[in-house]
């Protein structure tokens, strides 16, 4: 198991710009990506193949409303990105959880394991535990 750090993402919703006809990552998003590329070459992970299972925490850095969905895009794009799986298609369980503790600045912690299809629980049961 892989786990590591991050800074908490930008939001699906400041992640991309539309220029014209183009959507592109927004200078926000390409900041994060930059940052989680250099946590990646410090921790000195190699890549994952096959299917994985990842883990986000996320420490919000205020009390303000935030839809857990929004915050998974950034994180997952940039640590493909910077090399720690060839394709985020490899993602077959993601389990996101919001935590009420606000950390200044917020941040991620992140877990990534090879999936063994043996361990692999229904999601209806995932859900009400």
């Amino acid at each position: 198991m892989i786990r590591l750090e991050l800074p908490y993402p930008p939001s699906v919703n400041r992640y991309y710009r539309n220029v014209g006809f183009k959507t592109l990552i927004s200078r926000e998003g390409r900041a994060y990506r930059i940052t989680v590329c250099s946590i990646l070459r410090r921790a000195g992970v190699k890549p994952m193949d096959g299917k994985l299972a990842v883990g986000l925490d996320l420490y919000p850095p205020d009390r303000r409303i935030r839809d857990v969905d929004n915050a998974q895009k950034a994180p997952l794009d940039a640590l493909q990105h910077g090399g720690m799986f060839g394709n985020d298609n490899q993602i077959k369980k993601l389990l996101t959880v919001m935590r009420e503790t606000v950390v200044p600045g917020g941040k991620v912690i992140i877990c990534i394991l090879p999936l063994d299809p043996s361990t692999v629980k229904d999601i209806e049961h995932e859900i009400a535990s």
